[in-house]
């Protein structure tokens, strides 16, 4: 039984509530960490010395910083806060979820599809904002003519119908496929790394926990990515 099972048992709060605050708590220390790193007398211009959580977190932003604009164009500055929130909150109870006697969140589906959900809706919602009523021409197909009336050019979509019912499914199933990828790949992780703790030697479970870690940063940059991808494909005009 992990430590958010027993509180649960205690509190009556469900585990992975308890193990979401958790994390929001560990991202909050850390920021505060780092914001009294850049209010220092440097002004945070020199870097730490050696290793340390504000020298890495500055890679992981801009690495993401740069993936962000490859995918979300100029305007990405705007959007990117939601995207590193989820990159972060995925990472870290990745990570957590790999201690013995802790349960991450990201392990049960309440958290995962929670995230899809709120990927999905920020997507649909920079569409809509970036577009106004337009944005429904990109679940209408592609143009196959314009027609000119006066001053005026229509585009006609012929397939409008087809393309209606495919593009609605195919938006819906990115809750899907993110809620699915995530809570599959760390359940999985978990329970194989917890299975060899258990069963065999330190080095055997080392080994695990070496691809636990690769794992568990794999998935919050993929869900990171596709995050970047849907709002950056709600930011394109529709053809």
């Amino acid at each position: 039984m992990s430590v958010f099972s027993t509180l649960e048992d205690l509190t009556g709060i469900p585990w992975v509530v308890i193990s979401g605050l958790f994390t929001f708590s560990i991202m909050i220390f850390f920021s505060w960490r780092i914001k009294v790193g850049i209010a220092s007398s440097s002004g945070g211009v020199v870097p730490d010395s050696g290793p340390s959580i504000r020298n890495l977190f500055e890679i992981i932003v801009e690495f993401l910083s740069d993936l962000a604009e490859q995918n979300m164009g100029p305007d990405w500055r705007r959007w990117f806060p939601i995207v590193g929130t989820i990159f972060v909150f995925v990472l870290i109870s990745n990570l957590i979820g790999m201690i013995p006697g802790i349960d991450g969140a990201t392990s049960d589906c309440n958290t995962t599809f929670a995230w899809a959900i709120i990927s999905f809706l920020v997507s649909e919602w920079v569409g809509v904002r970036t577009h106004g009523w337009g944005y429904a021409n990109h679940f209408l197909g592609p143009s196959i003519f314009n027609l000119k009336v006066g001053d005026k050019v229509y585009h006609v979509r012929a397939l409008a119908p087809m393309f209606l019912v495919l593009e609605v499914i195919a938006h819906f199933a990115r809750v899907l496929s993110l809620g699915i990828r995530l809570l599959a790949n760390m359940f999985a992780d978990h329970t194989v790394v917890g299975v060899w703790l258990t069963l065999a030697p330190a080095v055997v479970p080392a080994v695990f926990l070496g691809l636990g870690v690769l794992i568990a940063f794999l998935q919050a940059y993929v869900f990171a990515l596709l995050t970047m991808i849907y709002i950056g494909l709600a930011l394109e005009e529709a053809h």
